[in-house]
């Protein structure tokens, strides 16, 4: 077995009297993809925020590729190889799709060459040959099957849609390492299969890791190849999805939960 692309080890992380993660220690293997399941508040957000450099873990370490991360800025994380989505899409509203996505790579510019912003410029950007800012946007756009909503405003797109803009601003970066929270949330059941399908296609032909948190079983089942199941700031449960959905813990502390959930849209912590 490869080396874990991700470590981490003895995580603790409380609010007062409120314990969000405990002594949580997983490895995770280079090209996996691995759901986080668990009711709203069992921990799966915080344990995203921890890894990703958006909360700083009470005790306990991180290491990516070999590198301890935990003290990390997100901006330095991100930079590494380590990026994410939101469970809110984190988007301009009045700008069109292709101006979000030149946004995403012009700040990805910004990082790497420090000479400025240039949206929709002919300018290269560092890393990926001679291509420029308008023409990654395109293709990230046809990829993602965005073309059709080019020149959109985002605010006026359904709510998958939106979903998968945020999720290609974050692959921009070409990260070994995506963390998704909660990808399908606020989606109409018509939409979040396809778009689940297709954010796993370009995920796995770009070889990246995945650990995403999912309330849907059927989409933890199709996709992930590792579950995490999360209650009450713990990992009570890592397995492969055919026995981890079966698990009698699983079914007594999440799964009756989680159904009811889904149609809520609550959020977790």
């Amino acid at each position: 077995m490869s080396a874990p692309i991700l470590n981490v080890k003895d995580l603790n992380k409380s609010f007062g009297a409120v314990t969000a993660a405990h002594d949580i220690s997983v490895a995770i293997q280079p090209g996996t993809c691995t759901g986080l399941i668990g009711t709203n508040g069992a921990g799966k957000t915080t344990f995203v925020n921890m890894i990703t450099g958006y909360l700083k873990p009470d005790t306990g370490s991180i290491e990516f590729n070999g590198q301890n991360i935990t003290k990390m800025t997100p901006r330095d994380i991100s930079r590494i190889g380590v990026t994410r989505s939101f469970q809110i899409p984190q988007l301009y509203a009045s700008m069109t799709t292709l101006e979000n996505l030149e946004m995403g790579f012009g700040v990805l510019a910004l990082m790497r060459n420090k000479r400025g912003l240039f949206v929709g410029s002919d300018k290269p950007v560092p890393g990926y040959g001679n291509q420029t800012i308008r023409q990654l946007a395109e293709e990230a756009m046809e990829r993602f099957g965005l073309s059709a909503f080019r020149d959109q405003v985002t605010r006026t797109l359904p709510g998958g849609t939106r979903k998968l803009i945020d999720i290609a601003m974050a692959m921009a970066t070409k990260p070994k390492v995506l963390l998704l929270d909660e990808p399908t949330s606020g989606v109409s059941s018509e939409e979040k299969f396809d778009i689940m399908d297709m954010v796993m296609r370009v995920v796995k032909a770009d070889g990246t890791t995945v650990l995403f948190v999912e309330h849907d079983m059927e989409i933890v089942s199709q996709h992930a190849d590792r579950v995490l199941a999360f209650y009450d700031g713990t990992i009570i449960v890592d397995e492969p999805p055919e026995s981890a959905l079966k698990n009698e813990l699983v079914l007594q502390y999440i799964v009756g939960n989680t159904q009811a959930l889904s149609t809520t849209g609550q959020n977790d912590a």
